[in-house]
């Protein structure tokens, strides 16, 4: 199966395979690194593209032709299922269905779209605003038409802004117009999450985000698979490590002017060549005698 059957799949029998957990990559690197770590799927989220290509908040500032380049090369490096962060759409259902196209010829096996104003916000800050109800179902509507075989997730952003009853009727309309998963952001206690997965669970892959320091009242994706939930996020889990460490390598760096205490944490030349095929790739030129 090509990566887009193979996420529907994994995803539909999460009740006998158990959830997708699906840490966030950024570029071809990263997404190496998910799938040599050997998890089903990634996920590319828009604040790690625009924390890694702008160092800057996810606020929406990305445009979609670097979104789908991004995919593009990823793909290029790997057939690991991806989800792909979709925002808000970036304008309106002409620019979203152009989106939706371009990103599933570079290789999205899945589009998140979200019923956020523009430009939106992460999804764990606080200040959402999210479209009227006919709006969100038209944003999905069209990007269900857009799409060939690529998976439509739709997530709504409402429990911060309008409730737990009006996020719950906004994800009954997504499934009735034929999303193939719902993912309603920020439950912020077990009751919220307890209420969502009872609601909808059985009837739809529900897609849940564990951000590290986000409102998830639980981190243990354990307690997300008893609820029934397909799948989870964990979108800055590798910028996170990152950006942690690299401070004190440079600090360790300047201090010793020398790297050499820092081999077992950074790795080696080989290291990185291995995980990125140089071998293969020597071996492929050669048949070529180049």
């Amino acid at each position: 199966m090509n990566h887009v059957a193979r996420l529907r799949t994994r995803l539909a029998g999460h009740a006998d395979h158990g959830l997708v957990s699906m840490p966030g990559c950024w570029d071809a690197l990263t997404t190496l690194l998910v799938e040599r770590a050997g998890f089903a799927a990634g996920f590319v989220s828009g604040a790690g593209l625009s924390m890694a290509m702008l160092g800057r908040a996810d606020l929406g500032l990305v445009p979609a032709d670097r979104v789908v380049d991004a995919v593009a090369l990823m793909r290029d490096a790997s057939d690991l299922p991806l989800l792909v962060d979709g925002d808000t759409g970036f304008g309106n259902a002409l620019t979203l269905q152009r989106f939706v196209r371009m990103l599933e010829r570079a290789g999205g096996s899945a589009v998140q779209i979200e019923d956020q104003t523009f430009p939106k916000r992460c999804g764990h800050m606080a200040g959402k605003q999210v479209v009227p109800l006919d709006q969100a179902v038209g944003r999905v509507r069209a990007a269900l038409d857009a799409r060939d075989a690529m998976l439509v997730v739709a997530r709504t952003d409402a429990l911060g802004v309008e409730g737990l009853a009006s996020a719950l009727d906004r994800a009954e309309a997504f499934l009735a117009e034929g999303a193939d998963a719902v993912f309603v952001e920020g439950p912020r206690t077990m009751a919220e999450l307890e209420a969502v997965a009872t609601r909808l669970a059985g009837r739809v892959p529900l897609i849940h985000n564990l951000a590290a320091g986000g409102v998830s009242p639980t981190d243990d994706e354990r307690v997300l698979e008893r609820l029934g939930i397909a799948a989870a996020l964990h979108p800055l889990l590798l910028m996170g490590g990152l950006a942690t460490g690299a401070p004190r390598w440079l600090a360790q760096l300047a201090q010793d002017r020398s790297a050499t205490a820092l081999r077992g944490e950074t790795g080696m030349l080989h290291d990185l060549n291995d995980l990125t095929g140089a071998g293969a790739l020597l071996d492929h030129g050669a048949r070529y005698g180049c």
